[in-house]
């Protein structure tokens, strides 16, 4: 959670909203701000990472409720849902956890009172968490306003088009339109989990409706007056937030809150469009954190707040940058910043031990090519193995153990979905190849093999699960595959992880022109259409569908 000291990049004063450049947040002042935080045991999301645990947490709870315990699908869903709302909208416990408790305790929609007791207590727990945080954001605001010593000035952006929260707002519509729907048209022969499952989409996306609504309201009344203002310093994180600190922590040790933004622009859309494209591509191909920058902060920040950062841009020649919030504030306690450190620390060696291997892979290209006197190898296929096929056996067992197990109509409709939608992907994953041949790449794909010439790469990199290769030209659709691995096995055992292997012998020929293939493949090599292979999966599925119990 460091940068390199001495790489601060200053802001000019012509950027400062008033004479004196504002007060600073000084790391005394951050201390006070940060001691307003709920206490530990109260869950305080820091990344995207809580998002999907909420909603996969939501998802397992109503799943439990509705089949083991019989409950109504509406109960279970709305009880499920407050695991997601005290994550990313605690607004909505303190009304929402005692209406449904009351509901609970007179409608009784599970057959057991000890469960409804259980649920109630949770909810219970719930609402206290969701009313500690909306007492700290109060404390919050009031430190940092303290902190602001009454010094605001209007926001540079103030009279331009905002967009804040319309993908929220239109998203969630759709999705609690969805929802609604399917719980209205749902009949009562339908299995259990569909109107749970609908329940669940229309909560989702009244969540997201609500979020919308919240942060837009939240950014309007943030530019309709002057707001206070503090110095301070940012840098963007490896996963693309901006981490904000005290003025005064010159070397970035202690980030006080994470934010999503995006870049204010009012110039030509399209040059806006592609210049921004361009930043993008450059910060994926960066590794780690960016450099520390001088900022100012408009606004007064809070768990769940809307701000506004003018910053140092990381390009010598480039004026201020201006970025509004995008996403809440999400302050970082101790704890999350120990366990931010520790991820990083630990990504960093898993980082350094990959790169070793994959050199070792490039250099395995190196000595075959100088044992072949110096000339370049012929054509080199990657496949797919058994990791690959290992992976795809799974999900077809976990399928048809989860649709066989419905009765009447819904079962072939499910089931058939499933075989559409596995019909498409189960070939990639059996079947895929790469070929290098002089030309460059080639995949293989449903309709055929795709080309990708070696000027055109932009990476080759494989991260988690995940291998990947992506062009440089924007209508090339990124190509990634995807196998199981266990990473301490790897770094204990010295072992090369497939995926690794292949990143880093696609990578050699891509940065040494003398070690790729000088030969161009012939049609076969270059892959076969993965449709025939389709379609066997899919009337295989079919058969199983109409002939098995």
């Amino acid at each position: 959670m460091s940068t390199t000291p001495g790489r601060l990049l200053p802001l000019p004063a012509s950027a400062l909203p008033v004479p004196d450049g504002g007060p600073a947040w000084s790391g005394e002042q951050a201390r006070r701000w940060l001691g307003a935080l709920p206490p530990r045991r109260v869950p305080l999301p820091s990344g995207n990472g809580h998002l999907l645990t909420a909603l996969c947490t939501a998802v397992a709870v109503t799943g439990l409720l509705v089949l083991p315990a019989g409950w109504e699908p509406w109960a279970a869903a709305l009880a499920a849902l407050h695991a997601l709302w005290l994550c990313v909208r605690p607004e909505i416990v303190p009304v929402s956890a005692p209406v449904l408790a009351v509901l609970l305790v007179v409608l009784r929609p599970d057959t057991g009172r000890p469960e409804t007791a259980a649920v109630v207590a949770v909810l219970a727990l719930v609402w206290a968490a969701a009313v500690l945080r909306l007492v700290a954001r109060r404390r919050q605001r009031e430190r940092a306003e303290e902190a602001a010593g009454g010094v605001t000035a209007p926001l540079p952006d103030a009279g331009l088009p905002l967009p804040r929260g319309r993908f929220l707002i239109v998203s969630g519509a759709v999705l609690l339109a969805l929802g609604t729907g399917a719980v209205v048209l749902t009949s009562a022969q339908a299995a259990r989990a569909v109107p749970a499952l609908a329940w669940l989409v229309a909560g989702q996306g009244l969540t997201a409706l609500v979020s919308g609504l919240l942060g837009r309201r939240r950014a309007t009344a943030l530019r309709a007056a002057p707001a206070p203002v503090l110095r301070v310093r940012v840098r963007e994180g490896a996963d693309g937030d901006t981490e904000v600190f005290a003025a005064d922590d010159t070397a970035g040790l202690r980030p006080l809150f994470r934010v999503a933004v995006t870049e204010t622009r009012d110039g030509d859309p399209a040059a806006d469009d592609e210049e921004e494209a361009q930043a993008l591509l450059a910060r994926l191909d960066r590794e780690g954190p960016g450099p520390l920058r001088e900022a100012v902060l408009y606004g007064v920040p809070c768990d769940g707040a809307e701000i506004l950062l003018v910053t140092a841009a990381e390009e010598a020649d480039r004026p201020p940058v201006c970025e509004r919030s995008s996403g809440p504030v999400r302050p970082l306690s101790d704890a999350s910043v120990r366990r931010a450190l520790a991820r990083e620390t630990r990504r960093t060696a898993r980082r350094t031990a990959y790169a070793e291997l994959r050199r070792s892979a490039g250099e395995t290209v190196a000595r075959g090519a100088e044992a072949a006197g110096g000339a370049p190898a012929g054509v080199r296929q990657w496949r797919a193995g058994v990791l690959d096929r290992l992976c795809a056996l799974l999900l077809v067992l976990w399928a048809g153990s989860l649709f066989w197990g419905e009765t009447g109509g819904w079962r072939y409709a499910l089931v058939a979905v499933a075989g559409f939608v596995g019909a498409l992907w189960l070939p990639h994953w059996l079947a895929w190849r790469v070929t290098a041949d002089r030309e460059g790449l080639w995949f293989n794909g449903l309709r055929g093999p795709r080309h990708l010439p070696w000027d055109e790469i932009r990476t080759v990199e494989c991260k988690g699960t995940e291998l990947t290769v992506d062009s440089r030209r924007a209508s090339f659709t990124a190509w990634s595959a995807h196998a199981p691995r266990w990473p301490w096995l790897e770094r204990r055992f010295r072992l090369l992880h497939p995926h690794e292997r292949a990143a880093g012998e696609i990578t050699a020929l891509w940065r040494t022109p003398a070690l790729r293939p000088s030969v161009p493949a012939e049609d076969g090599q270059r892959g076969r259409p993965l449709w025939p292979l389709a379609l066997v999966l899919e009337l295989a599925w079919t058969a199983a569908l109409v002939f098995l119990p």
